[in-house]
């Protein structure tokens, strides 16, 4: 039986901070890399004031800015976001209020590749993004 997304958000896992031994992705050799963990992201995302918004690029600089790095992992971070996201999904599903749900629609774009993966689709974040701009909790 496969986990649901809640229980992959709380994998009991530990970010760590480790020293690049050759160039991954963007980043150099010998950068100082964050790769956080579902938590630590959507802990992030709660943060997130309402009626704001923020994209995964300055979510990475402010955690590696935290952690002490020189940048954050995007690929596992990009993983995390969507963990966050399905999981605040299924507190939605068993009937969790929206405003007591993690606001990932604060930092995921409707036109990104991660919107159309997620089970709401991004009319739900444009939609969301809209209400909040007009006021409404």
């Amino acid at each position: 039986m496969s986990k649901t997304w809640r229980e992959k958000l709380n994998p009991g896992a530990e970010a760590k901070v480790v020293v690049l031994s050759k160039r991954f992705m963007s980043v150099a050799a010998g950068s100082r890399m964050l790769v956080a963990t579902p938590e630590i992201v959507d802990d992030y995302m709660m943060k997130i004031p309402h009626g704001q918004i923020r994209t995964p690029k300055e979510m990475r600089e402010e955690l590696a800015k935290i952690y002490k790095a020189e940048v954050t992992c995007p690929t596992s971070s990009g993983i995390f976001i969507r963990i966050s996201a399905e999981a605040a999904l299924e507190d939605l599903k068993e009937g969790k209020p929206l405003a007591k749900i993690t606001p990932f629609w604060r930092l995921v774009d409707p036109d990104s590749q991660t919107a159309g993966k997620l089970s709401c689709g991004p009319d739900f974040i444009r939609e969301r993004r809209k209400a909040e701009a007009a006021g409404a909790r």
